[in-house]
């Protein structure tokens, strides 16, 4: 999360401010996380680096159908992983690698592999919408 963290307000220097929000997995929250974004949103730190403002925004216990990221891990998973069969991790990682590529150029490319139809058909758009239940019903 702080490597995210990192990344998008170097990406996101123009904006004023931007906002993080995450489900409740233990992982996703941490002491040093906090330290982290207290360091960032320090004057020193933001007028030295130029950088946004970051608010949290977590969402609430059991609310992982409203986090946006659900839409896009559940395609994945329907695509690439369930009744997948992988003869490693490093096989396994390469195949999210190259969904997540195609996913995003599949509006230019040719359909070429066995996940490609499902590109796309995530089940809601990945947007944040108060109706969105991004989180896929059949995934635990």
């Amino acid at each position: 999360m702080i490597k995210l963290l990192t990344i998008l307000i170097q990406k996101y220097k123009c904006e004023r401010k931007i906002y993080f929000s995450w489900d409740t997995a233990s992982w996703h929250a941490s002491k040093a996380l906090y330290e982290k974004v207290e360091e960032v949103n320090s004057e020193r730190y933001r007028s030295n680096n130029m950088t946004p403002l970051v608010e949290l925004v977590p969402l609430p216990t059991g609310a992982q159908f409203l986090n946006v990221i659900e839409s896009v891990f559940s395609g994945m998973s329907k695509a690439i992983l369930h009744n997948s069969d992988y003869q490693s991790v490093d096989e396994c990682t390469m195949a999210i690698d190259r969904y997540f590529y195609e996913l995003k150029h599949s509006l230019h490319c040719k359909p070429q592999t066995r996940w490609q139809e499902d590109l796309g058909k995530e089940r809601t758009e990945a947007v944040f919408k108060e109706e969105n239940n991004c989180k896929d019903p059949n995934w635990r």
